[in-house]
């Protein structure tokens, strides 16, 4: 009797282990529209958009959180919970999704400055952020501002886990009168 009890004690403390187990992947998906917007496009303006961004990229960012090897202040948290394959179905169905650019609108003198210091940027990800160059980069055209200006300050903080070495680097390398500039200039970019 007291083997059963604990047999069943274990098997209810594994199913509360995974909370998301078995939950069809547009639920699970929905579960990130409050922050995320619905089809992944975010109403702004620290929260990013997610919809139609590489598989590769988004799997691995979650992967990222959920190990601890990525700086967040809360993804790290939600990504805890999540099995390897729920993160490759959340990762497959938002790239599936069409990319939608929020363009915002910015002063002429601060995208001129942005585009002017984004040489680094177009590298991986286009002259407008559009056209990455290779599955592991995300589209930036149309992202929100302050969410790129926040990421970059990230990369450019030596304390904070941000193992991307490359955006690292060309992060650091802008001035950092020109971080805010480069922001704004891909956040108004429709394409």
């Amino acid at each position: 009797m007291r083997n059963k009890m604990l047999m069943a004690l274990v098997t209810i403390g594994l199913a509360a282990s995974s909370a998301h187990a078995g939950m069809p992947t547009e639920d699970l998906a929905s579960t990130c529209n409050a922050c995320h917007g619905l089809n992944g496009v975010s109403v702004g303006p620290t929260m990013p958009s997610i919809g139609g961004l590489p598989e590769a990229y988004l799997k691995n960012v979650m992967q990222q959180w959920k190990s601890g090897e990525r700086y967040s202040a809360t993804m790290g948290r939600h990504f805890k919970g999540y099995s390897d394959a729920e993160i490759s179905a959340l990762a497959t169905h938002f790239s599936k999704l069409p990319w939608v650019p929020v363009v915002q609108k910015a002063d002429a003198k601060v995208i001129a400055q942005g585009k002017e210091a984004s040489d680094r940027c177009e590298t991986c990800h286009g002259a407008t952020g559009s056209e990455p160059d290779d599955a592991e980069t995300p589209k930036i055209n149309g992202q929100w501002a302050d969410y790129m200006h926040l990421e970059m300050l990230k990369y450019r903080t030596e304390s904070l886990k941000m193992p991307h070495k490359k955006m690292r680097n060309n992060s650091k390398k802008l001035d950092a009168a020109d971080v805010e500039a480069v922001a704004k200039f891909f956040a108004a970019q429709p394409k």
